[in-house]
């Protein structure tokens, strides 16, 4: 049975590291846009923009893996009938079974001075190399669009390298799935560290002659900026599979099982696949993060190797972190979905906390910072998710808690934009 994995980062990587652990020998082929080998790609926006990390560092060992890489091409077409991967040079690969894996591109700011230079985006490593480069030549004034994950990684490196930073977002508070009282402590933190915040606040264009020179709000102020980072979020790279005949919104909609909804013989795993998960209902989920798409390339190979009636349902709860400043954040499940987030335990000192997010009464995330270990016991929580009072309870009698949180202080910090004491 002759595999072919279309996406050579880290969920193909992982899917074809899978095939051969579990005895595969057959062919196995990976077909990957990029010309390099795979890369991981949490330093991009940390490590490597400071010079912690060089390229080679960011390489997964991948060269004995003994599988037939196709890289520098990208798939164009899928020809299900002849079952068949078209790619941009004309070849066409045949496969018995596909696992397509060909994760996100970053969302492009299409509005006023999308023309100008300056502008960056931050997805794959030429990005995160152009960016360096900007960020290293002279003291250049940096704004950043967009305070999620990405946006406000970027925005932290920047300040260690000593730059001005403006960090503008259309919501109340950075990391939006997090919550007030989470956004709040985060926003206090950036504060903290110089970078001007601009929240609630829309961008209404950038204005230069042939390089950016400010970028617009929305109330027709200005911010100037000789570098802009656009963090605006992800779109799945489902353009190649248009016509193919699946179901595409946004992502590659698959079943539990990662099985295609109309094809038992493509799967898919990590950015580009939308799944429907116990945490979230009746709805389907989409997660970019990095332990996501490790999980679900290996999750995918597997189930390729079965027949559909015998594949496993991919359930593991979400889990991402983010490294901002001293701060290690972290999550599980699906923040994004809790209706409110309650602060469950946190240190004397304020410096470590777990929250949950709360959704029909029950637990459907957790999220921590500064508190590492505590974390893997929430995510075998949300294995079978506890109501929020059973959990809570838990909390209270587990030696291992970091304490009792203080709810009043907790909800005056946040406000206030500081630390949760």
């Amino acid at each position: 049975m002759r595999i072919v994995v279309v996406g050579a980062s880290l969920a193909g990587l992982r899917a074809a590291q899978a095939l051969r652990a579990a005895g595969h020998a057959d062919e196995v082929v990976v077909i990957g846009d990029e010309a390099r080998r795979p890369y991981t790609r949490p330093p991009l926006s940390k490590e490597l923009l400071v010079g912690d990390h060089t390229v080679e560092q960011c390489d997964f060992p991948s060269g004995e893996l003994d599988v037939e890489w196709r890289l520098g091409v990208a798939a164009v077409g899928l020809d299900r009938d002849a079952r068949e991967v078209v790619l941009e040079d004309g070849a066409r690969v045949p496969y018995d079974r596909l696992i397509v894996a060909t994760g996100c591109r970053a969302r492009p700011w299409t509005g006023p001075g999308a023309e100008l230079d300056g502008l960056h985006t931050l997805r794959d490593l030429d990005d995160a190399l152009a960016l360096r480069a900007a960020l290293t030549d002279g003291r250049p004034r940096v704004a950043v669009v967009g305070a999620g994950f990405v946006g406000a990684e970027v925005a932290s490196t920047a300040r260690r390298l000593g730059l001005d930073v403006t960090l503008i977002d259309v919501a109340p508070h950075p990391l939006l799935p997090l919550g007030p009282l989470l956004g709040g402590r985060t926003a206090g933190m950036h504060r903290e560290r110089g970078v001007d915040l601009k929240l609630s606040m829309g961008v209404e264009g950038f204005r230069g002659d042939d390089h950016v020179e400010a970028v617009v709000l929305a109330d027709g102020s200005e911010i100037a900026a000789d570098v802009v980072v656009v963090a605006l979020g992800a779109i799945p790279n489902t353009d190649w599979l248009a016509g193919s005949g699946l179901t595409l919104d946004p992502g590659l909609v698959c079943d539990a099982t990662l099985t295609s909804l109309d094809d038992p013989d493509v799967l898919g795993a990590g950015d580009v696949v939308s799944w429907p998960h116990p945490l979230a209902d009746d709805t389907t989920i989409r997660v970019e993060h990095w332990t996501n798409a490790a999980e679900q390339g290996a999750a995918a190979a597997r189930n390729a190797l079965a027949p559909p009636a015998e594949r496993t349902p991919y359930r593991a709860a979400p889990y991402f972190w983010s490294d901002q400043y001293d701060v290690k954040i972290q999550a599980v499940g699906l923040p994004g979905r809790a209706e409110r987030i309650e602060l469950v335990e946190q240190s004397p000192e304020g410096d470590r906390l777990v929250a949950v997010g709360v959704r029909d009464g029950r637990v459907v995330a957790a999220i921590a910072f500064n508190a590492v270990r505590r974390l893997a016991w929430y995510r075998r929580q949300l294995a079978d998710p506890p109501a929020f009072e059973k959990l809570a309870a838990a909390v209270a009698e587990d030696p291992r808690s970091l304490g009792a949180p203080v709810q009043a202080d907790a909800a005056g910090a946040a406000a206030q934009g500081g630390p949760a004491r």
